[in-house]
């Protein structure tokens, strides 16, 4: 199972530098987790940068994988990760939903650099 940070997203919808790392994550639409906090992330950068029409499109790309709702015992496990590295909310509950899932979580986010499980790439600079 494959789950993919809000940037790694961001990243493939822009076809930017780091693009091809996320993609066959992204293609494996059978093996794909979507926190449904990635939905907000996405929505709202895009919403922001190019509107409320391109917004709607670019999630639409990440309802073609398996989205998962925040549950209490989602949301506890992600405040015990948050603790334990020192995360953010956002990317705490990201990595407490590809745990619950056996996911490998595909980033470019620092936070998550040297956490086990994770599947990391510098963020190319233009």
């Amino acid at each position: 199972m494959n789950v993919v940070d809000s940037c790694g997203w961001l990243e493939y919808i822009a076809n930017e530098g780091n693009a091809p790392f996320f993609k066959p994550a992204i293609l494996d639409l059978e093996r794909l987790i979507v926190p449904t906090i990635c939905l907000y992330e996405v929505y709202k950068r895009m919403a922001v940068q190019r509107g409320q029409e391109a917004a709607l499109q670019s999630v639409g790309v990440l309802y073609r994988g398996i989205v998962v709702d925040i549950t209490s015992e989602l949301a506890l496990e992600a405040a015990n990760l948050s603790i334990e590295y020192k995360l953010p909310m956002a990317d705490s509950l990201i990595l407490a939903t590809a745990r619950a899932h056996d996911a490998t979580l595909w980033t470019q986010d620092e936070h998550f650099k040297d956490i086990e499980g994770v599947q990391y790439i510098e963020k190319k600079r233009p």
